[in-house]
């Protein structure tokens, strides 16, 4: 029979190895960079859904939908244009000819969406726009079943094809000092941080940004000044849209994500957990909302990877602060009640 006391002795002897490994600046500096590009990517996720949601009060769960879509259409531009032959920064330049292409025609989509669908249940109860929502998900993601297996591929295995688009400098560890990081991390630290100043800069810089917050504060006192909210209403869920789309042909090239019909669901979940942890309809709670559980997911991932044999701890950490947020401050970290809707 095992002795506890020695049992007890092992597992503390195994902790304490681990703490030492874990603080060696070497492998906080990496920690710090992993956390820092899946935050990159939860903002990415995240920011159209807390845009459309803060100021037009929908909870768009065909979200996750919209970002798969994109990492196909990603994965078809890249797919399609990159050749053997193609170099590292052709693949690179393509890489955000696809993005663009990508974000227009998403937006296109969520033009139409809020025009033929969306709009028609403004004046319903908000069980309207979750269940047209959810079943617009389903929707989608049938059809988007139905296109891939008719061209030969797996849906719901990630699209290798799309993979091998990326260029090789991105597959490669980066040496920065004593440390060595992934070169896929740093282009999504860097695309993220676009992302974030870009709308930053739409919604402070403009005057379309600013009517965007006036109709988030007060929809009717906007619409009596003469501006058209029904128009800035459309105008958003297509950047929402947009942005989905935009996040998917990031994931398109990440190991852990990947173009394929269950990335729907999988992005979801993080993007309404990040909206809800920085407070629904707050653009700067999304961003800080996004380097917590991205830190945190980067930290619980080590210790899974290195110390800890349980699968789930990353994604058990990440809705464990959902439900700390949620008891302790209900309107998430920068939230602020009755923000979005009409």
């Amino acid at each position: 029979m095992t002795d506890p006391m020695l049992v007890g002795d092992v597992v503390l002897a195994g902790f304490v190895d681990a703490l030492g490994r874990f603080v060696r600046p070497s492998n906080l500096a990496s920690v710090l960079v992993d956390g820092l590009s899946k935050a990159a990517l939860y903002v990415m996720i995240a920011g159209g859904l807390t845009l459309i949601f803060g100021l037009m009060g929908v909870l768009n769960f065909a979200h996750g939908s919209l970002t798969m879509i994109g990492a196909y259409l990603g994965g078809l531009v890249m797919v399609s244009a990159v050749a053997s032959g193609t170099g590292q920064f052709a693949r690179l330049a393509l890489f955000f000819i696809a993005a663009a292409a990508v974000f227009a025609a998403l937006a296109a989509l969520g033009a139409g969406i809020e025009v033929g669908l969306v709009r028609r249940l403004y004046d319903r109860p908000p069980i309207y726009q979750i269940l047209l929502t959810f079943g617009l998900t389903l929707v989608l993601d049938e059809l988007v079943r139905i296109v891939v297996q008719f061209y030969g591929m797996q849906p719901m295995a990630e699209w290798q094809a799309a993979f091998g688009t990326k260029p090789a400098v991105l597959t490669e560890s980066v040496g920065l000092g004593p440390v060595s990081v992934r070169g896929l991390a740093l282009f999504e630290i860097g695309v993220g941080v676009l992302a974030v100043a870009g709308i930053w800069a739409f919604l402070t810089r403009t005057r379309y940004g600013l009517v965007i917050r006036a109709g988030s504060e007060d929809a009717e006192m906007t619409e009596a000044l003469g501006i058209d909210v029904r128009r800035v209403f459309t105008v958003v869920f297509a950047l929402g849209t947009g942005l989905a789309g935009l996040a998917g042909v990031l994931l398109m090239w990440d190991p852990h994500w990947g173009a394929s019909v269950p990335l729907a669901s999988h992005t979801l979940l993080p993007a309404f957990v990040v909206v809800i942890v920085g407070g629904l309809g707050t653009f700067r709670g999304t961003v800080v909302a996004a380097l917590v559980v991205g830190l945190a997911d980067a930290v619980t991932t080590w210790w899974f990877n290195n110390a800890i044999g349980f699968a789930g701890l990353p994604e058990m950490t990440v809705f464990l602060i959902l439900v700390v947020v949620l008891v302790v401050r209900p309107q998430g970290l920068f939230g602020v009640e009755e923000v979005g809707g009409h």
